[in-house]
């Protein structure tokens, strides 16, 4: 989801830092609903602190392959929202691309504000999905695969939408950037089919440790309905 140097550049990315700001503004409240809810500052910064970790690895280890306009990541949004909560996801995300930014990809620091755009507010309609979706006397760790995958669809789909936005919006609707947003598109349907099964794998080994429920590492709705 990286967009490619030089696709939205100029005064054009001006627009960028506006919806980045929009962007931190919803990770602002969704980390202070965890503060609120589930388990004060204190679960908040350990649950950031291991999703920033778990970001920068999915950046780095994980496959990742240029296509079209942007590269095509495992990002794992849904499975960090299910784990430790909407509001250490967030940061997670911001964190992650950041250090990546800072420490291995500096050319990737002008378009910061897109990408971070590109993860968040995409986070943020999952954490609405999740609310319709999943009933509130159900844990996360009893979703169905159905479920999982409605969420992966909704995060996957919401990246490749602001992906073809941001393309759009920088480089017009020609025949050539029609086929390279087309084509990452197409390439992030492998993202969407994998992802509910790490959810799932990961929520199985999450139900294993239930005796831990209680640890603030991980968000209280992921072993208890919700209150």
């Amino acid at each position: 989801m990286h967009i490619e140097p030089g696709v939205v550049d100029g005064a054009k990315i001006v627009l960028s830092y506006a919806t980045a700001t929009a962007a931190f503004g919803l990770a602002a409240k969704m980390s202070y609903d965890t503060i609120r809810k589930d388990g004060g500052a204190a679960a908040l910064v350990l649950r950031s602190l291991a999703t920033t970790a778990l970001v920068f690895c999915f950046f780095e280890v994980f496959p990742h392959y240029p296509v079209g306009v942007s590269e095509v990541h495992f990002i794992l949004g849904s499975t960090l929202y299910l784990i430790f909560g909407a509001g250490p996801a967030a940061i997670g995300l911001a964190g992650g691309l950041l250090l990546q930014g800072l420490f291995l990809a500096p050319f990737d620091l002008p378009q910061y504000g897109v990408n971070v755009t590109t993860l968040l507010v995409p986070l943020w309609a999952v954490s609405l999905l999740a609310k319709r979706i999943i009933p509130a006397d159900t844990a996360y760790v009893d979703v169905t695969y159905w479920q999982a995958l409605r969420l992966s669809t909704a995060y996957q789909g919401g990246i490749v939408a602001w992906v073809a936005f941001w393309a759009f919006y920088g480089q017009g609707f020609g025949a050539e950037n029609l086929a390279q947003v087309g084509a990452f598109g197409g390439a992030y349907m492998t993202v969407i089919i994998l992802e509910p099964l790490a959810d799932l794998a990961v929520l199985a080994a999450a139900k294993l440790l239930a005796p831990y429920a209680t640890n603030p590492l991980f968000y209280t709705r992921l072993h208890h309905p919700a209150t």
